[in-house]
């Protein structure tokens, strides 16, 4: 088990105001105290939607809120300096940073060109359906705000594969540049997937890709991150990042932390991307989460023995970054697949309770979600990041036996006094189940740290025992004096 436990730190509704680097600051110490080793952060950079922009929308990464540029200096989450105090406060208490990276497009350009271009279907990208005819691209970026600091180079249109509006007759559709092509190594949506928003970086460019190269080191050498969440992935040239992360990692001196945001449930896309980035990056296991999201709106129909068939911890368990929910899935978000309440910690003990895979917890189920009306899952996950943080596992065994009730044990050590962990749960009636934690813990008494089942359950002779769980709950016996 990789021993670590990730914040994702930010979600999409944050408060558009500047303050978020310094929020992160002055909660370092907390998020060390919760058990979090590492951190995601949002991405740092100017968007084109100025202070609004939640940092997908990349107009100058340069710009980490410090030139006024889309009429504002700082970020949505702050300045420049904010955003450097932060990194080095997580640092200190002892957390990893890792920074959003987005490599698949710019937007916001500060002039148009004329280009030539050829439209392609939407819902085929293989399918050109029209000549190559002139369009005028919002395609260059000369970042006057910042007047060549750190960086002179001006983007234009040969930087980018295609755009998707040409302002000269108001359209919009997809147009490829003066016959580029798409890239070929991309996820296979839609026929080709190359081509997602914005100018879409053209990663065949030579000039493209030292500008990349170029920015990677400064930022690295700034910022001294420990690792980073590569956004859109499947948009991109499957191999492009070997390069870019091996350059990375030298510059660091010493092994980065990187997953990659694949979007698909296909778990065969996921695996090739995998072979194809050389098992230098972690996915985040997407299919788990359509696992747990079917679960959880299912109205107890669901096989609770399949909720990891088909996913990377059942096949590529070293690769797997799982996760409840994120900026994209929350209520509103373009990939809205929202874990309903009564089904969180069922998922949240799923990933932070087992040896398989890099957990994530998200800001909005951590602190909630105000602008939704959505409240911190609260003492329950506290309860689950501190026994995961303090309790060593040991070995596991999975009781997935029932299609309504499953369960687990962690055997713990005989070092470990208060060791042992047995999780039960349920999506059902109330149910029980006979498991053996280990006999190095018999006569003990466990009981649920949760709260939800008030039993109090002593191991036999073999360290077996018989644990409760009420109708729709999940409950984690742990030793009683651990509690007390």
């Amino acid at each position: 088990m990789l021993n670590k436990t990730i914040l994702q730190g930010f979600e999409w509704d944050l408060p558009a105001d500047g303050t978020h680097w310094q929020t992160l600051r002055t909660k370092a110490q907390e998020l060390q105290a919760l058990g979090f080793n590492a951190i995601w952060l949002p991405p740092a950079y100017k968007g084109s939607s100025g202070i609004n922009d939640v940092g997908y929308g990349v107009y100058d990464h340069y710009d980490l809120g410090e030139f006024q540029q889309k009429d504002t200096v700082p970020t949505k989450y702050g300045t420049k300096d904010e955003y450097l105090q932060a990194i080095q406060a997580l640092q200190d208490h002892g957390l990893e940073v890792y920074a959003d990276i987005v490599f698949n497009h710019l937007m916001g350009a500060d002039e148009t060109e004329v280009v030539p271009a050829v439209q392609y279907s939407w819902d085929d990208r293989t399918e050109a359906i029209s000549d190559t005819e002139e369009i005028e691209a919002w395609t260059k970026f000369t970042y006057p705000g910042r007047n060549g600091k750190y960086n002179d180079y001006v983007w234009t249109w040969k930087n980018f594969s295609g755009v998707d509006f040409d302002a000269r007759s108001k359209s919009h559709a997809i147009y490829n540049f003066a016959g580029k092509g798409w890239d070929q190594e991309v996820d296979n949506e839609d026929g080709n997937y190359d081509y997602l928003m914005g100018c879409d970086l053209d990663m065949e460019n030579e000039e493209t890709i030292a500008q990349l190269e170029k920015w990677g080191s400064w930022y690295q050498s700034l910022t001294n991150v420990d690792g980073y969440r590569l956004d859109a992935v499947k948009h991109i040239q499957f191999d492009y990042y070997v390069d870019w992360l091996l350059n990375r990692r030298a510059e660091k001196g010493k092994s980065l932390f990187v997953v990659g945001e694949y979007w698909s449930e296909e778990l065969d896309k996921l695996e090739t991307y995998l072979n194809s980035s050389g098992n230098l990056i972690y996915l985040f296991d997407v299919p788990f989460h359509f696992r747990l999201f079917e679960a959880a709106t299912s109205n107890g129909e669901f096989d609770m023995r399949q909720i990891f068939s088909n996913t990377l911890l059942e096949t590529r368990e070293d690769y797997a970054v799982t996760f409840v929910d994120n900026h994209d899935t929350q209520k509103g978000q373009s990939l809205e697949s929202w874990i309903d309440g009564w089904f969180k910690v069922h998922a949240y003990a799923l990933i932070l309770l087992r040896k398989q895979g890099v957990p994530v917890v998200f800001w909005g189920d951590l602190y909630g979600i105000p602008t939704q009306g959505i409240e911190p899952v609260g003492d329950n996950l506290h309860a689950l990041l501190k026994l995961r943080a303090d309790t060593f596992f040991g070995n596991q065994v999975d009781y997935f036996d029932d299609p309504d009730c499953i369960g687990w044990i962690l055997t713990g050590d005989f070092e470990e006094e208060t060791s042992g962990v047995a999780v039960v749960m349920t999506n059902g009636e109330s149910a029980e189940k006979e498991m053996t934690v280990s006999a190095i813990h018999r006569g003990k008494t466990f009981v649920d740290i949760l709260g939800n089942n008030e039993a109090k359950v002593v191991l036999d002779n073999s360290g077996k025992g018989v644990f409760p769980v009420n109708a729709g709950q999940v409950s984690v016996y742990v030793q009683e004096a651990l509690i007390k």
